[in-house]
Protein backbone atom coordinates (compact mmCIF):
# COMPACT_ATOMS: atom_id res chain seq x y z
CA UNK A 1 0.00 0.00 0.00
CA UNK A 2 1.65 3.04 -1.22
CA UNK A 3 0.61 6.32 0.83
CA UNK A 4 1.09 10.14 0.46
CA UNK A 5 1.58 11.91 3.12
CA UNK A 6 1.22 15.88 2.81
CA UNK A 7 3.23 18.41 4.57
CA UNK A 8 5.63 15.05 5.33
CA UNK A 9 8.22 17.77 6.37
CA UNK A 10 6.56 19.37 9.15
CA UNK A 11 6.01 18.75 12.38
CA UNK A 12 2.80 16.98 12.34
CA UNK A 13 3.03 14.91 9.00
CA UNK A 14 6.05 13.92 10.12
CA UNK A 15 5.18 12.40 12.98
CA UNK A 16 3.03 9.94 11.00
CA UNK A 17 5.83 9.01 8.69
CA UNK A 18 7.23 6.07 11.30
CA UNK A 19 4.26 5.28 12.47
CA UNK A 20 2.55 4.15 8.90
CA UNK A 21 6.17 2.95 8.33
CA UNK A 22 5.84 0.92 11.47
CA UNK A 23 2.56 -0.60 10.07
CA UNK A 24 4.69 -1.71 6.71
CA UNK A 25 3.38 0.71 4.52
CA UNK A 26 5.03 2.33 2.20
CA UNK A 27 5.11 6.60 2.38
CA UNK A 28 5.61 9.10 -0.32
CA UNK A 29 5.88 12.36 1.17
CA UNK A 30 4.78 15.36 -0.06
CA UNK A 31 7.22 18.49 0.32
CA UNK A 32 7.46 21.90 -0.85
CA UNK A 33 11.09 22.37 -1.33
CA UNK A 34 13.44 19.89 -2.54
CA UNK A 35 15.86 20.46 0.17
CA UNK A 36 13.60 18.78 2.38
CA UNK A 37 13.39 15.30 0.40
CA UNK A 38 16.12 14.17 2.71
CA UNK A 39 14.81 14.73 6.28
CA UNK A 40 11.94 13.22 5.10
CA UNK A 41 13.53 10.01 3.78
CA UNK A 42 15.28 9.52 7.31
CA UNK A 43 12.27 9.47 8.82
CA UNK A 44 11.25 6.33 6.85
CA UNK A 45 9.41 7.52 3.77
CA UNK A 46 10.47 5.59 0.67
CA UNK A 47 10.39 8.47 -1.41
CA UNK A 48 9.57 12.20 -0.95
CA UNK A 49 8.19 13.94 -4.19
CA UNK A 50 8.00 17.88 -4.36
CA UNK A 51 4.73 19.92 -5.08
CA UNK A 52 2.57 22.62 -4.33
CA UNK A 53 -0.96 22.16 -2.94
CA UNK A 54 -2.03 25.05 -5.06
CA UNK A 55 -0.62 23.33 -8.50
CA UNK A 56 -3.28 20.47 -9.39
CA UNK A 57 -0.73 19.15 -12.10
CA UNK A 58 1.78 18.69 -9.63
CA UNK A 59 -0.92 17.06 -7.33
CA UNK A 60 -1.48 14.64 -10.02
CA UNK A 61 1.88 13.39 -10.32
CA UNK A 62 2.50 13.02 -6.82
CA UNK A 63 -0.85 11.10 -6.39
CA UNK A 64 -0.11 8.53 -8.84
CA UNK A 65 0.38 4.92 -7.87
CA UNK A 66 -0.72 5.82 -4.39
CA UNK A 67 -3.50 3.78 -2.44
CA UNK A 68 -4.55 6.56 0.34
CA UNK A 69 -3.45 9.91 1.44
CA UNK A 70 -2.61 11.63 4.50
CA UNK A 71 -3.72 15.54 4.48
CA UNK A 72 -3.32 18.35 7.18
CA UNK A 73 -3.36 22.04 5.49
CA UNK A 74 -1.27 24.95 6.67
CA UNK A 75 -2.81 26.60 9.84
CA UNK A 76 -3.86 30.09 9.35
CA UNK A 77 -2.54 30.01 5.20
CA UNK A 78 -5.64 32.19 3.65
CA UNK A 79 -6.48 29.55 1.10
CA UNK A 80 -6.16 27.05 3.10
CA UNK A 81 -9.97 25.75 2.18
CA UNK A 82 -9.21 26.08 -1.42
CA UNK A 83 -5.87 24.06 -0.83
CA UNK A 84 -7.74 21.35 1.04
CA UNK A 85 -10.69 21.20 -1.67
CA UNK A 86 -8.15 21.21 -4.71
CA UNK A 87 -6.11 17.78 -2.62
CA UNK A 88 -9.69 15.78 -2.16
CA UNK A 89 -10.45 16.55 -6.17
CA UNK A 90 -7.21 15.69 -7.36
CA UNK A 91 -7.39 12.54 -4.87
CA UNK A 92 -10.77 11.43 -6.58
CA UNK A 93 -8.97 12.12 -10.02
CA UNK A 94 -6.08 9.95 -9.14
CA UNK A 95 -8.60 6.90 -7.99
CA UNK A 96 -7.15 7.10 -4.74
CA UNK A 97 -9.29 4.95 -2.05
CA UNK A 98 -8.52 6.32 1.26
CA UNK A 99 -8.58 9.84 2.14
CA UNK A 100 -7.50 10.51 6.05
CA UNK A 101 -8.10 14.12 7.00
CA UNK A 102 -6.10 15.95 10.12
CA UNK A 103 -8.85 18.46 10.87
CA UNK A 104 -9.41 19.82 14.44
CA UNK A 105 -11.43 19.65 17.11
CA UNK A 106 -14.36 21.72 16.72
CA UNK A 107 -14.59 22.84 13.47
CA UNK A 108 -18.42 24.26 13.64
CA UNK A 109 -16.72 27.30 15.65
CA UNK A 110 -17.22 29.58 13.05
CA UNK A 111 -15.95 32.56 14.88
CA UNK A 112 -12.49 30.40 14.76
CA UNK A 113 -11.46 31.29 11.15
CA UNK A 114 -8.27 28.15 11.87
CA UNK A 115 -11.31 25.85 13.00
CA UNK A 116 -14.14 26.99 10.55
CA UNK A 117 -11.56 26.72 7.11
CA UNK A 118 -11.01 22.97 7.99
CA UNK A 119 -15.25 22.24 7.82
CA UNK A 120 -15.26 23.04 3.67
CA UNK A 121 -12.73 20.43 3.67
CA UNK A 122 -14.69 18.08 5.67
CA UNK A 123 -17.51 19.06 3.79
CA UNK A 124 -15.47 18.00 0.50
CA UNK A 125 -14.33 15.08 1.47
CA UNK A 126 -18.36 13.59 2.38
CA UNK A 127 -19.12 14.53 -1.15
CA UNK A 128 -16.84 12.69 -2.63
CA UNK A 129 -17.52 9.15 -2.37
CA UNK A 130 -13.91 8.56 -1.43
CA UNK A 131 -13.30 6.25 2.07
CA UNK A 132 -12.62 9.00 4.77
CA UNK A 133 -11.25 9.36 7.66
CA UNK A 134 -11.82 12.89 9.85
CA UNK A 135 -9.38 13.41 13.02
CA UNK A 136 -10.35 15.99 15.63
CA UNK A 137 -6.93 16.36 17.10
CA UNK A 138 -7.07 19.62 19.76
CA UNK A 139 -4.17 21.87 20.60
CA UNK A 140 -1.21 19.76 20.58
CA UNK A 141 1.62 18.84 23.00
CA UNK A 142 3.87 19.66 20.39
CA UNK A 143 3.17 23.24 20.28
CA UNK A 144 5.72 23.26 23.82
CA UNK A 145 8.68 22.45 21.72
CA UNK A 146 9.54 25.75 20.51
CA UNK A 147 8.90 27.66 23.53
CA UNK A 148 10.74 24.92 25.79
CA UNK A 149 14.53 26.75 25.86
CA UNK A 150 13.25 29.89 26.73
CA UNK A 151 10.93 28.19 29.82
CA UNK A 152 14.14 26.35 30.39
CA UNK A 153 15.83 29.50 30.50
CA UNK A 154 13.34 31.88 31.98
CA UNK A 155 11.68 29.57 34.18
CA UNK A 156 8.31 31.50 33.18
CA UNK A 157 6.10 29.69 31.25
CA UNK A 158 4.59 32.71 28.96
CA UNK A 159 1.73 32.24 26.61
CA UNK A 160 -0.62 34.99 25.20
CA UNK A 161 -4.38 34.05 26.69
CA UNK A 162 -5.87 34.27 30.28
CA UNK A 163 -3.27 31.72 32.65
CA UNK A 164 -7.03 30.58 33.96
CA UNK A 165 -8.19 29.20 30.80
CA UNK A 166 -8.28 25.73 30.74
CA UNK A 167 -7.42 23.24 27.60
CA UNK A 168 -7.70 19.74 26.71
CA UNK A 169 -4.63 18.55 24.98
CA UNK A 170 -3.02 15.79 23.41
CA UNK A 171 0.31 14.10 21.62
CA UNK A 172 0.46 14.49 18.35
CA UNK A 173 2.26 11.16 18.21
CA UNK A 174 -0.72 9.59 19.50
CA UNK A 175 -3.07 11.24 16.71
CA UNK A 176 -0.20 9.48 14.40
CA UNK A 177 -0.69 6.10 15.45
CA UNK A 178 -5.06 6.84 15.05
CA UNK A 179 -3.96 8.38 11.64
CA UNK A 180 -1.82 5.26 10.48
CA UNK A 181 -4.42 2.78 12.24
CA UNK A 182 -7.30 4.20 9.93
CA UNK A 183 -5.41 4.20 6.48
CA UNK A 184 -3.78 1.31 7.08
CA UNK A 185 -7.34 -0.60 8.18
CA UNK A 186 -10.83 -0.62 7.30
CA UNK A 187 -12.96 0.00 10.77
CA UNK A 188 -12.27 3.52 11.06
CA UNK A 189 -13.49 4.50 7.70
CA UNK A 190 -16.54 6.83 7.53
CA UNK A 191 -15.52 8.61 11.05
CA UNK A 192 -15.69 11.52 12.47
CA UNK A 193 -12.97 10.94 15.31
CA UNK A 194 -12.21 14.05 18.26
CA UNK A 195 -8.52 12.78 19.55
CA UNK A 196 -7.98 14.60 23.12
CA UNK A 197 -5.62 13.28 26.28
CA UNK A 198 -7.31 13.24 29.81
CA UNK A 199 -7.04 16.52 31.38
CA UNK A 200 -8.13 19.70 31.13
CA UNK A 201 -5.47 22.03 32.24
CA UNK A 202 -4.65 25.40 32.75
CA UNK A 203 -1.55 27.52 32.54
CA UNK A 204 -1.18 26.67 36.41
CA UNK A 205 -1.30 23.30 36.46
CA UNK A 206 0.81 23.03 33.19
CA UNK A 207 3.58 25.43 35.00
CA UNK A 208 3.29 23.02 37.84
CA UNK A 209 4.32 19.75 35.74
CA UNK A 210 7.01 21.58 34.51
CA UNK A 211 7.90 22.58 37.72
CA UNK A 212 7.92 18.72 38.98
CA UNK A 213 10.03 17.39 35.49
CA UNK A 214 12.77 20.13 35.81
CA UNK A 215 12.70 20.13 39.86
CA UNK A 216 12.74 24.06 39.81
CA UNK A 217 10.08 26.63 40.12
CA UNK A 218 8.82 27.60 37.12
CA UNK A 219 6.51 30.77 37.09
CA UNK A 220 3.20 31.51 34.85
CA UNK A 221 3.37 34.73 32.74
CA UNK A 222 1.42 36.08 30.24
CA UNK A 223 2.15 37.69 26.97
CA UNK A 224 0.21 40.91 25.21
CA UNK A 225 -1.01 40.40 21.55
CA UNK A 226 1.22 42.86 20.62
CA UNK A 227 4.21 40.65 21.64
CA UNK A 228 3.14 38.20 19.06
CA UNK A 229 4.34 40.97 17.06
CA UNK A 230 3.28 40.63 13.32
CA UNK A 231 0.58 38.27 13.12
CA UNK A 232 -2.20 37.04 11.51
CA UNK A 233 -5.43 38.66 12.58
CA UNK A 234 -7.03 35.22 12.22
CA UNK A 235 -4.45 34.18 15.20
CA UNK A 236 -5.10 37.28 17.36
CA UNK A 237 -9.18 36.59 17.02
CA UNK A 238 -8.00 33.21 18.35
CA UNK A 239 -6.61 34.57 21.15
CA UNK A 240 -9.46 36.50 22.05
CA UNK A 241 -11.68 33.30 22.53
CA UNK A 242 -8.89 31.31 24.37
CA UNK A 243 -9.44 34.64 26.92
CA UNK A 244 -12.79 33.57 27.17
CA UNK A 245 -13.76 29.82 26.43
CA UNK A 246 -10.69 28.21 26.36
CA UNK A 247 -10.83 24.46 24.25
CA UNK A 248 -12.18 21.60 25.86
CA UNK A 249 -12.74 17.99 24.59
CA UNK A 250 -13.33 14.35 25.62
CA UNK A 251 -10.33 11.45 25.70
CA UNK A 252 -12.57 8.30 25.52
CA UNK A 253 -12.20 8.10 21.77
CA UNK A 254 -8.49 8.36 21.42
CA UNK A 255 -8.66 5.99 24.48
CA UNK A 256 -10.64 3.29 22.93
CA UNK A 257 -9.24 3.75 19.47
CA UNK A 258 -5.56 3.17 20.64
CA UNK A 259 -6.83 0.37 23.35
CA UNK A 260 -4.18 1.94 25.62
CA UNK A 261 -4.09 5.32 27.90
CA UNK A 262 -2.57 8.29 25.96
CA UNK A 263 0.66 9.68 26.10
CA UNK A 264 0.72 12.31 29.06
CA UNK A 265 1.50 15.82 29.26
CA UNK A 266 4.23 15.27 31.62
CA UNK A 267 5.85 12.85 29.90
CA UNK A 268 6.19 14.61 26.92
CA UNK A 269 7.78 17.19 29.24
CA UNK A 270 9.97 14.36 30.28
CA UNK A 271 10.95 14.19 26.23
CA UNK A 272 11.81 17.85 26.35
CA UNK A 273 13.74 17.79 29.63
CA UNK A 274 15.86 14.54 27.73
CA UNK A 275 16.31 16.37 24.76
CA UNK A 276 13.70 14.43 22.81
CA UNK A 277 11.25 16.39 21.28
Amino acid sequence: MTILAVGAAGNLAGLVVPALVGRGAKVRGLVRRREQIDSVTARGAAEAVVGDLADPESLSAALRGVDAVFHVGPVFAPNEVELGRTMVRAAVQAGVRKFVFSSVIHPVLSGLPNHAAKAPVEEALLNSNLEYTILHPTVVFQNYAAAWPKIVQTRILEEPWAADTRFTRVDYRDVADVAAIALTEDYLTYGTFELCSPGNLNRHDVALQISEVLGKEIKVGTLGVEALGNVPQDMKTMVEHYNHHGLLGNSLTLQAILNREPRTLRAYFEDLAEGKN
